[in-house]
């Protein structure tokens, strides 16, 4: 999957989370910025979350900038697979 446009996905509520995905503007690879309530705790879940959904998708080349209020996983793959379907111009049903 080739991401086209700039997209985003979720809200900034307790236990949600915001995710913005674009191309990468200079380089090449995955860039995940991550802000998270419990980044201490679970960052590296996060993170390891969100990457298995990019390999899913077969997506190499990204920038996300991801604000996290607790969010649990079944949330992060959810946000995750709609903010990618948006960006890549495949979703369908929606007016994004």
């Amino acid at each position: 999957m080739k991401i086209v446009k700039k997209a985003q996905a979720g809200s900034f509520e307790s236990s949600d989370i915001l995710i913005l995905a674009e191309k990468p503007k200079d380089t090449k690879g995955r860039v995940i910025q991550l802000n998270s309530i419990v980044e201490k705790q679970y960052g590296d879940m996060i993170l390891k979350t969100v990457n298995a959904v990019l390999d899913k998708f077969e997506i190499a080349d990204i920038h996300l900038v991801i604000h996290d209020k607790g969010a649990l996983t079944p949330v992060i793959e959810a946000r995750m697979e709609t903010v990618l379907l948006r960006a890549s111009n495949n979703q369908k049903g929606t007016l994004y």
